[in-house]
This record gives C-alpha cells, sequence and structure tokens, in this order.
C-alpha cells in the first residue's frame, strides 16, 4: 500500500517538482529523473515524467528545445519560462498550505506523533 499511496501523491505534485528542478538553469529529462531520486522520491519513469514535461511546455511554464550531441542521441533541454517562475512561486506556497493542513490534521496537538 505504502507504494500505491506514494505514487498517487507525487501525481499531485509532480509538476511542480519538476519545475523547481529547472531553478537551477536548464535540463533533460535523465537529468531530472535522477535529480528526483536524489531527493528521495524514487524512480520516475520517462514515460511518466515526459509528459509533464510537455504539460509544462504547453503551458507556457517551460520551454524544450533540441540538441544534438556529438556522441549519442541528442538532448532536449528544458528551461523555466518568467510565467513558470511565477507559477512555481503561486504553487509553491499553496501546496506548503496544503501540506500545513494535512500536518495539523494527522498531528493535531503539533508533536509530531499521533497520540
Amino acid at each position: 500500500m505504502a507504494a500505491d499511496r506514494r505514487s498517487s501523491w507525487l501525481k499531485g505534485v509532480l509538476d511542480l517538482l519538476v519545475l523547481s528542478c529547472l531553478t537551477g538553469g536548464e535540463s533533460y529529462g535523465y537529468e531530472i529523473a535522477k535529480s528526483l531520486a536524489a531527493a528521495g522520491l524514487g524512480e520516475i519513469k520517462g514515460g511518466t515524467l515526459y509528459p509533464v514535461l510537455n504539460r509544462l511546455e504547453e503551458a507556457g511554464l517551460a520551454v524544450g528545445e533540441f540538441r544534438a550531441a556529438e556522441r549519442g542521441p541528442g538532448r532536449r533541454y528544458y528551461r523555466l519560462t518568467d510565467a513558470g517562475r511565477r507559477a512555481l512561486g503561486e504553487q509553491s506556497a499553496s501546496w506548503l498550505e496544503f501540506h500545513a493542513a494535512v500536518k495539523s490534521t494527522l498531528y493535531p496537538g503539533g508533536t509530531g506523533d499521533m497520540t
């Protein structure tokens, strides 16, 4: 059950996390997936990540540019747009408010345990 829950939770916040991964500059899909895995979010497969990147691009929150490589396949690099930076700020604030509401419901005494 825990893995199924984490997957559901991640779907609700993955767009925001991908935007956040682009705050340091441009990046490509595999690098974004590695960053999310290193943060403890588990393996994000391409079939999940690339539709998110496409959705962010269609919404004008990110811009992608294909670049050929000297060796191996080319890559599509993504960067935040100004609208993407604004959306990240707004959505981050909303997510933190939601997180605080969930936490206060789970731990009404504010102690971090459920007793």
